[in-house]
């Protein structure tokens, strides 16, 4: 069923069109990603759908009655209540309804054959239930807790919170209003990894439609169903998730691009052919015929890819040795509050290790420590040889705000000639009068990318990054992310954008309270290996055994798990070794004389070589994570 339409909606600033009609649908239960480049005017558009703002042209139709509940970009909730006073104040309808129910149970004792009043009471009580009433309280909690408010804050005033603190609170209170359509524009900022896993698997569940602006892949690839896409003023639907809508997308412009360029060819051919036989007396006709042909056809556009986005790389001037970094039993935070420790992990030359774990964790904190911006409170850590340190702050404080754009560039590099400046900076989209821009007049994005300019002309060989993704659309994401799969140095970065993380690290440091885990992959394996370690185990039957009985029985259990592990790890090696002289013995079968020019034998082993391989990097994982084991177990 429909619950919502936009219908030919569209919206002008003076004489520019934001966009133009718009046609948007939204049906009971749909899941909606609204996807488009920063300024298309998706928040626009949300605040439109919502009835927030009124559409220059078009209207939104809706179905009577509907509840929708809207959460604008890093939109925090001001009250004075504290945490969980005022999530009780969604379910004031419910408070009073059970005490009209206690006064009527009050009532009934007096008059318990009162017929008139033993239905009301029915009747109210069964609204009672069904609005979830004796459920309520727990549902609170669940919520709350999914946003890591954990019930020693339920007390805390919320005036006394942090910024990120009240946008996830807005974005609690708002779920637990179960409007039946719900508009979210980014709810992902300021929500850790944890946090977004754990919305994504309520926002599955949830009973209502939903539509959401995020430029989180990974969320919008786990939760829509359906994508919006704004672009060039106009809005485009496609079904299935982000990826899905990815690969439909290029589809689209493959086929109209092929569309184009033979529709060129048959115009080409047909006014070569005019032109060489309009004259002639033989052949006029038949000229006449061709041009009419050319004046009824309906010209195609040359297509578009979409918004012009950014292109840029991060190059090197020199190598750093094999061992970059090595931190040994660190301790973060300041002056005495110690956030993380023990932290221990190494960076090798060329890796890029993703750095993750709860918000306030100390993430941003490690990285100011490794740059010794901050003291470390205890341990060490050590930069290997002809380490150049590149650093990108997600706060954005590299920035001059007095400055323009061009002389924020030109200043650090005022030997270069102006033309060469702006062309660097016409790469990161930063184009004629824009580089006149003050610093304190830009978005968000665009200090970002000016960040990022910064980053790039410094040609450092060792990338320290601090949410890089903050701020910037999915296009200019999936830019930089190319950029720095084709960076040659090595790269530390903290993100909770999972699709990046995903796609960039080789290697991940996940921090908690008690230290660093260090998971050999990237955000799949992660979650794979977590969710091993995490498995419930078997519960076995209670059985009461004597302290002695049960120090003898956890260590008799802990050897027979250091054999069971140290059996694997041997086995491990063997694989290693045999693989590895297959791995020998294939390139050497590649080297013989006989095989040089038989190109479909050298294809075959180069097949065999690459699943060699392969098995090869997936058996030296295991045998890693089978040692960390040992040595947790030793």
């Amino acid at each position: 069923m429909i619950i919502l339409q936009a219908q030919q909606v569209a919206r002008f600033f003076g004489a520019d069109t934001l966009f133009d009609q718009v046609n948007l649908e939204v049906q009971d239960r749909a899941r909606i990603g609204l996807v488009g480049v920063n300024g298309a005017g998706k928040s626009t558009l949300l605040r439109i759908i919502a009835g927030i703002d009124p559409a220059d042209q078009g209207q939104v139709v809706k179905n009577k009655g509907i509840h929708i509940g809207y959460l604008a970009q890093n939109s925090g909730l001001d009250s004075e209540r504290t945490i969980y006073a005022e999530m009780l104040t969604v379910f004031t309808e419910l408070q009073e309804m059970m005490q009209q129910l206690k006064a009527m149970e009050l009532q009934l004792i007096d008059e318990p054959t009162n017929e008139t009043l033993l239905t009301n009471y029915d009747n109210l009580l069964n609204t009672y239930k069904s609005h979830h009433g004796y459920t309520y309280e727990s549902e609170i909690k669940t919520v709350l807790n999914g946003f890591q408010f954990r019930e020693e804050t339920y007390n805390m005033q919320i005036s006394e919170l942090s910024g990120g603190e009240r946008s996830r609170l807005a974005l609690a209170k708002i779920l637990l209003q179960r409007p039946e359509l719900l508009i979210l524009d980014e709810p992902t900022n300021h929500l850790d990894i944890e946090t977004l896993n754990w919305l994504e698997n309520y926002l599955q569940s949830y009973a209502g439609a939903i539509l959401v602006v995020s430029h989180d892949q990974y969320f919008l690839d786990h939760v829509a169903k359906e994508i919006y896409a704004l672009s060039q003023h106009q809005l485009k639907h496609y079904k299935g998730n982000y990826t899905t809508y990815l690969r439909q997308a290029a589809e689209e412009l493959k086929h109209a691009e092929k569309a184009y360029e033979q529709q060129q060819e048959e115009i080409d051919k047909l006014e070569t052919f005019v032109a060489k036989n309009m004259t002639r007396k033989s052949t006029t006709k038949r000229a006449q015929s061709r041009q009419k042909q050319l004046d009824k056809m309906v010209r195609l556009e040359k297509p578009k890819s979409g918004e012009s986005s950014a292109h840029f790389q991060f190059e090197t001037t020199t190598e750093t040795g094999k061992e970059v970094l090595l931190v040994h039993d660190l301790a973060i935070g300041y002056e005495d509050h110690i956030m993380a420790q023990p932290i221990n992990f190494d960076v090798r030359k060329q890796q890029k290790v993703a750095i993750i774990g709860p918000n306030g964790i100390g993430k941003s904190t490690l990285i100011k420590t490794l740059l010794e911006e901050i003291p470390a409170l205890a341990g060490n850590f050590k930069f290997g040889a002809n380490v150049e340190i590149g650093y990108y702050d997600q706060n954005q404080s590299q920035l001059d705000a007095s400055k323009t754009v061009l002389d924020t560039i030109w200043d650090e590099h005022p030997l270069l000639p102006e033309q060469q400046i702006r062309n660097v900076l016409g790469s990161f989209l930063f184009r004629g009068d824009d580089v006149k821009k003050v610093v304190h007049q830009l978005s968000g994005g665009e200090k970002a990318r000016l960040l990022l300019t910064k980053l790039a002309m410094e040609k450092r060989n060792v990338l320290l990054m601090d949410e890089p993704t903050n701020h910037l659309d999915i296009q200019s994401k999936e830019v930089l992310e190319q950029a720095l799969q084709n960076f040659a140095g090595t790269l530390i970065f903290v993100s909770h954008d999972r699709y990046f993380i995903n796609s960039l690290a080789d290697k991940i440091v996940d921090i908690d309270e008690h230290g660093s885990h260090i998971y050999q992959g990237n955000y799949d394996f992660y979650l794979e290996k977590r969710q091993q370690i995490e498995l419930p185990h078997e519960t076995t039957k209670e059985t009461v055994i004597s302290d002695n009985q049960a120090a003898f029985k956890a260590d008799k259990e802990q050897q027979k798990e250091i054999r069971r592990v140290e059996r694997k790890i041997a086995s491990l090696e063997t694989q290693l070794n045999e693989l590895d002289e297959r791995n020998q013995a294939i390139q050497i079968e590649m080297t013989q004389p006989e095989n040089l020019n038989d190109f479909e034998k050298l294809a075959e082993l180069q097949k065999q070589l690459e699943d060699t391989q392969a098995k090869q990097q997936a058996t030296e994982n295991d045998w890693l994570l089978a040692s960390e084991d040992l040595e947790k177990l030793s």
